[in-house]
């Protein structure tokens, strides 16, 4: 069955605009609610990021969950990978998080966590949907639901993080610059760090509910590698606006992707022979992390785009580490899920066992150059990559390639764009390759 609602990353969309307003989100919690009551599951979890739309939708799923029966815990501001540890740790039979990730402020989104802190499957977010064909019913007064606040979440999931660590792990002597895009990490990820004995120079942590990934944070790393550059320090470290996606800066300001850190995990845990067979990508790593890895002799296969296809394969094949370019990586054997502050210290401690030679680290890592435009359309975006003007300049342009690289048109799960990649020998060459294919798709679609 075809999902109506959710996307690879929960349901998210622009505030007011259908279906991320007041009263849907209500009956969200209330459908949310009825799936988990009916299998006897009565405590369910909400955390948020730093959007001031997070305050309203808050209220929404607390009202909606009440009225099917269930129990409420409001975490407040929390990293996205912080509720799918939490969810555990309370035996919640869900978590729910209210963030739109990456995307600025006037967006926003609701995705959960099953009681293992893994989003959930395809059936249980189909049955959610189900739910909501209905009326709302309120169980009876004596049945309604309660609600908590957990006045100790952060402490908890900062104590989660330094354990992921070994025992007498330290960070002493090393500098830090932390960017927290003015998101949900700006109270915890510092404090992480400074705990660990790092000294920790602070930047976009002053969240005022409309400034998250503004200017900050993983999708916008200029401030970073300026502060980086301007101090001295040995890394710099930005997350996304929930904690969930992470990039690196060197002292020489060189930006450091998801594709380089999955590679330094990747080398790191197989020099001590941990590895546990393979990594997994997705269509959008870079075909110079395959050609890395194989090098290596390191397996590699790719997922869908999405951390959901990305843990899917990881399960499948039994193996601990994938991840996204983008940042969003997996570390399985010490969290459930993509976690930016706890894929950075298994990154810190890679470094720190090469004595701090990143460019060490990367020998044998050589990136093609690729480049992505998006388009924004709210058109059928399938429809669009079928359209027999853009498969036949896709057909084109591979002919003219003749094997020197890879083309790949994908609708994005989280935000109305249409995203177009082409990957090559020549920087300027794939730029202008995926104009042509981008300036195809704008003129079929108006």
């Amino acid at each position: 069955m075809t999902r109506k609602y959710f996307g690879t990353d929960g349901i998210r969309g622009r505030v007011g605009e259908h279906p991320i307003t007041p009263d849907f989100v209500l009956k969200l919690g209330w459908a949310a609610g009825k799936v988990f009551a009916k299998q006897g599951k009565k405590r369910i979890l909400i955390g948020k990021d730093t959007r001031l739309s997070g305050y309203m939708f808050e209220s929404a799923l607390e009202a909606g969950l009440s009225a099917a029966g269930v129990d409420v815990y409001l975490l407040g501001p929390m990293p996205t990978p912080g509720i799918a540890y939490l969810t555990q740790t309370f035996h919640a039979d869900a978590g729910i998080v209210i963030s739109a990730s990456h995307n600025s402020f006037e967006d926003n989104g609701i995705k959960f966590f099953s009681r293992s802190g893994e989003k959930l499957p395809d059936e249980v977010e189909l049955e959610i949907e189900a739910w909501l064909e209905n009326p709302i019913e309120t169980v009876a007064p004596a049945l309604l639901g309660k609600a908590r606040r957990i006045n100790d979440a952060a402490g908890r999931y900062i104590e989660f993080c330094k354990n992921t660590l070994p025992f007498n792990a330290s960070l002493q002597g090393m500098t830090l610059v932390v960017d927290c895009a003015h998101g949900a990490t700006y109270h915890i990820a510092p404090e992480v760090f400074r705990e660990l004995g790092a000294s920790v120079d602070v930047i976009g942590a002053q969240p005022d509910g409309l400034n998250i990934n503004k200017g900050y944070g993983s999708t916008n790393p200029r401030a970073l590698q300026d502060r980086v550059l301007e101090t001295g320090a040995d890394l710099g470290i930005g997350f996304d606006g929930d904690g969930d996606r992470l990039v690196m800066v060197t002292r020489t300001g060189r930006l450091l992707d998801g594709d380089d850190l999955l590679y330094i995990l990747a080398k790191n845990l197989q020099s001590k022979d941990q590895l546990q067979g393979g990594i997994v990508g997705t269509e959008m790593s870079n075909l110079g992390l395959e050609l890395a890895l194989a090098e290596a002799e390191i397996p590699f296969i790719r997922a869908k785009v999405g951390d959901r296809y990305v843990m899917a394969e990881l399960q499948k094949k039994n193996w601990l580490v994938g991840g996204e370019n983008s940042g969003h990586l997996v570390c399985r054997h010490v969290q459930s899920t993509g976690d930016g502050i706890v894929a950075a210290l298994q990154v810190l401690q890679a470094i720190q066992e090469a004595d701090g030679q990143v460019d060490v680290l990367l020998q044998g890592m050589k990136k093609m150059p690729q480049s992505l435009v998006n388009i924004r359309t709210d058109d059928n975006k399938d429809a669009l990559i079928r359209h027999p003007q853009v498969q036949a300049k896709i057909k084109d342009i591979e002919a003219r390639m003749n094997g020197r690289g890879r083309i790949l048109l994908r609708p994005s799960g989280t935000e109305p764009l249409l995203r177009v990649m082409v990957e090559g020998d020549e920087q300027e060459e794939v730029q202008a390759l995926a104009e042509e294919i981008a300036a195809v798709i704008t003129d079929v679609a108006s």
